[in-house]
């Protein structure tokens, strides 16, 4: 017997997909480094194609502590990222479009595996770069992992992790992907 959904559910996923090609727009996270020097702060933002903010400025304090310099090019993630993205629009709507709930575990299954490949690269990544620090740099500082989100101290810099707009509306489409499955559950 097929398990279909509503056309409530059908419209469920419609918007999710919507949301999820809306996300290569927006910044999905980022950090704030505020410091006497700079008590407005300075921002790194990461959208899904590309970094934003005071980068420059960034990378020349890094050097000091040795850490290496970042750019788009430091992430390859950055260049297929977007790639990504739209797999999973078209995805969300080929699942609308058969609707079968089936095929909706297997989408929600590979939503919650790209998400968790994505935290741990966002760790691997914070990881890698406030770890391995030069030993040669002028300011000799133990190794540290930056948080994904939270609150950091670093010399006289405290930082703050967060996620944001695009990070929000993908917990958004999480929700709106399990969402035909309790709308649904009688069928």
């Amino acid at each position: 017997m097929k398990r279909n959904l509503s056309n409530a559910s059908v419209i469920s996923l419609i918007t999710a997909a919507i949301i999820t090609v809306s996300t290569l727009f927006v910044p999905w996270w980022g950090m704030k480094f505020y410091a006497p020097q700079y008590p407005e702060g300075l921002d790194i933002i990461v959208y899904p194609s590309t970094l934003a903010g005071d980068i420059d400025i960034v990378n020349s304090l890094n050097h000091y502590i040795g850490m290496a310099i970042f750019s788009n090019e430091s992430f390859p993630e950055l260049q297929w990222m977007p790639y990504i993205v739209i797999a999973f629009f078209v995805l969300i709507l080929i699942v609308a479009l058969l609707r079968r709930k089936s095929f909706l575990y297997g989408l929600i299954a590979l939503f919650v595996i790209g998400g968790i490949i994505g935290i741990w690269d966002m760790y691997r990544w914070l990881k890698e770069f406030g770890t391995n620090l030069d030993p040669m740099a002028p300011i000799e500082l133990e190794p540290f992992i930056p948080p994904i989100i939270g609150e950091n101290t670093i010399a006289n810099f405290v930082t703050h992790s967060y996620f944001l707009f695009g990070g929000y509306l993908l917990v958004l489409v999480f929700i709106l992907l399990v969402f035909p499955l309790w709308k649904d559950r009688a069928k």
